[in-house]
């Protein structure tokens, strides 16, 4: 284990950038590696295997920083925080998709990213979740389709495994430990993300796409992972898309925030 402070990748091609947050993330204690392009930023991270990337989307070269989180991905699980000046939804998104853990707008304070930086890694520490040991370590539906074993990280759906990223993971294991209960967007994004998040409804959005096309046998027609429009999600366990429930009919059912 390095001594040191955790060490974090900065891909980003402004001097400027580059020196404030070098400079910012020595002075928290982290150790810092500096990438121009989309080229070094792939050598680097297979050099010197870095615990989080800092990623700006606009970078210059043949490999934009949109192709540099993909292709991170094939390989490793490494955090990657996206810091971008690129403002539209669709970008926001896609990142996610590709597998960015979290999507900072540029401009934005040293306090705001030292927060989410200490999240991030704080989810890669324990793995993607939280008080694991506190709950049940063998979670599954009541038709026996889906199964997640906790301890062992192992998730089945139907006869197959199901390889989850540490987010997804953490994210269908909420659902499925207060199966039958809406969770709401700031429940799940507290529990699954940290304290610091609660209004980023857009990273649900991605991350239950991406489960309900890992998990579920149609995700276009999810039995088990259900939208409580304009509330949340719900897992229901026993799988029947008929007792989904509503707003209006279960307002006593919908997991409370956490505060």
């Amino acid at each position: 284990m390095r001594s040191r402070g955790k060490r974090i990748l900065v891909v980003d091609d402004e001097l400027s950038i580059q020196r404030i947050l070098r400079r910012n993330l020595l002075m928290s204690g982290y150790e810092v590696l500096v990438a121009d392009n989309g080229e070094e930023a792939l050598k680097a991270v297979r050099q010197h295997e870095p615990d989080l990337i800092l990623l700006d989307l606009c970078l210059p070269g043949s490999i934009d920083g949109l192709e540099v989180c993909e292709q991170v991905r094939r390989q490793s699980q490494v955090p990657i925080i996206v810091l971008s000046a690129r403002t539209e939804e669709k970008q926001k998104v896609r990142a996610l998709d590709l597998g960015a853990d979290d999507y900072l707008t540029k401009p934005f304070s040293n306090a705001e990213l030292l927060a989410r930086v200490r999240a991030c890694l704080r989810r890669a520490a324990s793995g993607g979740g939280g008080r694991q040991q506190e709950e049940a370590q063998v979670l599954r539906s009541s038709d026996g389709y889906l199964v997640m074993d906790v301890e062992r990280r192992y998730v089945r759906a139907g006869d197959r495994e199901v390889r989850l990223t540490p987010t997804e993971f953490e994210l269908l294991r909420q659902l499925m430990l207060h199966a039958g209960k809406v969770l709401t967007h700031r429940t799940l994004l507290r529990a699954v993300w940290g304290p610091e998040y609660g209004e980023e409804a857009d990273y649900l959005r991605v991350y239950i796409r991406q489960l309900r096309r890992k998990v579920e046998q149609e995700p276009s027609r999810p039995r088990y992972i259900l939208t409580e429009p304009g509330v949340g999600y719900v897992f229901q366990a026993d799988g029947r898309r008929d007792q989904q429930p509503t707003a209006a009919s279960s307002v006593s059912n919908v997991a409370p925030a956490e505060e």
